[in-house]
């Protein structure tokens, strides 16, 4: 499969808004008030921490296949 270097380009766009955007949501996350309920942690919480973590897993494949993508295309 032939990635063109538009789509590579978005894909490592797509990596790096993946790592800017989930751990300043995970900061609110923790912050707020929903997540802690007398100390412990609350389903809320575990439940964006999975959704959180998910994502940059994702966003890491998703932007190595980019960046592999983007250099394949530069030779």
């Amino acid at each position: 499969m032939t990635i063109s270097r538009r789509v590579a380009l978005f894909l490592l766009a797509f990596g790096v808004w993946s790592y800017l955007l989930w751990p300043t949501f995970m900061r609110n996350i923790f912050n707020s008030d929903r997540s802690w309920a007398q100390g412990s942690p609350t389903a809320y919480l575990i439940v964006h921490l999975v959704i959180a973590v998910v994502s940059l897993v994702l966003g890491t494949v998703i932007g190595v296949i980019g960046w592999k993508a983007y250099r394949a295309t530069r030779s």
